[in-house]
């Protein structure tokens, strides 16, 4: 009797994750893929001019839609109650895609808020290198950072079999030591939280630094958007940092009761960060929907198409005095003449008309009265 009630209690937390996880995919799955496929659709079919915070839109839509496709084999694996059925390899593929999705994310968000930086700060750079070959080079280097940087994660997932109920199960497998885990989990939340992190701060302290600085305040759809798309990675993944960082802590002190809070809350933060991939379209829908009257289902081109207009006036809006003035050397080349002193100006070939013309106007008349 004692034994079948502590396996019924034991049993009990496990159902309650197993059922928060179904509940957390499924929602992930529904609302995630087809949003997704639509993003994708949208900037393919309804954006004429991409910007590059649109393109940088489209690749981590299609990473979301790709990571998603995994829902169903998760899904099967908790509500099935008969364990893992796809073989090792597919546990290895499904992980390892996870992963590649996690980095491609955060390395995109991380392009997004340095296109961000350089278009505030050095408008004139940004201009020459905002190319599409440079950018299509960026976005090749991310995925493969991605892929390369996944690499650990199909070494750590093995299908082994729970001896208590004899069920195969998707499992991390570090082969009984402590260092394996160790490098794996600090990895991750080096390279999947810190430095990305560390890089889009820095990114985004130069912005307001700048934008304080400058005369003009104002802060585009572009911005906007990315700051959206970075607090919600950020909601949805530090929590599985944190327990990665707990687990380490647990292994290095030894304690099984830290180990074993880090393993239990684990599935759970681990699908709540999945739920991150199904999120971003649903951030869209609520940044665009002062277009949907006028565009309907072409409202997200809308909105996508304002960042593209909003990255060239924010690129040229430091150099706003000197395009606002009238030209330097026909001014001069006018003053000269009617001083009588030859100007030798850049537009030697000037017409005779066109310097008339400008000596008629007021404010050069009141200049070369002055002068004499």
């Amino acid at each position: 009797m004692a034994s079948n009630t502590n396996s019924t209690n034991s049993t009990a937390p496990q159902m309650i994750s197993a059922q928060i996880g179904i509940g957390i995919l499924t929602l992930a799955f529904v609302l995630g893929f087809p949003g997704n496929l639509f993003v994708v659709w949208s900037v393919v079919c309804r954006v004429k001019k991409r910007s590059v915070t649109c393109l940088l839109v489209l690749n981590l839509a299609v990473a979301d839609a790709l990571v998603l496709l995994s829902a169903p084999f998760f899904l099967r694996y908790l509500a099935g109650g008969q364990g893992w059925e796809f073989g090792s390899a597919a546990c290895k593929l499904v992980h390892y895609l996870s992963s590649v999705n996690m980095y491609v994310s955060i390395y995109l968000i991380c392009l997004m808020s340095m296109d961000r930086c350089l278009a505030v700060t050095r408008p004139f750079v940004s201009q020459k290198i905002r190319t599409k070959r440079s950018l299509l080079f960026l976005l090749l280097g991310v995925w493969i950072l991605a892929f390369l940087l996944s690499l650990p994660m199909p070494f750590y997932r093995s299908v082994l079999k729970n001896p208590k109920n004899n069920m195969s199960g998707c499992i991390p497998y570090h082969w009984k030591s402590v260092a394996h885990p160790v490098f794996q989990y600090i990895f991750e939340t080096i390279m999947g939280c810190l430095v990305p992190f560390t890089l889009i701060n820095t990114c985004y302290s130069s912005v307001i630094c700048r934008l304080r600085s400058a005369m003009f305040q104002r802060k585009g759809q572009s911005s906007r958007l990315i700051l959206l798309i970075i607090s919600a990675f950020a909601v949805f993944w530090l929590p599985y940092h944190i327990v990665n960082i707990i687990e380490v802590i647990g292994l290095l002190m030894g304690s099984k009761t830290v180990i074993g809070a880090a393993q239990k809350a684990r599935p759970n933060v681990t699908a709540f960060a999945y739920f991150s991939s199904a999120v971003n379209p649903i951030l869209y829908v609520f940044a665009g929907s002062s277009h949907i009257r006028q565009a309907g289902f072409s409202f997200m081109g809308k909105l996508f198409e304002g960042t593209n207009s909003e990255s060239r006036t924010t690129s040229f809006s430091r150099s706003g005095r000197s395009s606002s003035s009238p030209d330097e050397s026909s001014v001069l080349h006018t003053l000269s003449v009617k001083m009588g002193k030859p100007f030798k100006g850049k537009n030697r070939g000037e017409s005779r008309s066109a310097v008339e013309q400008e000596i008629d106007a007021p404010e050069l008349k009141t200049l070369a009265t002055f002068e004499q």
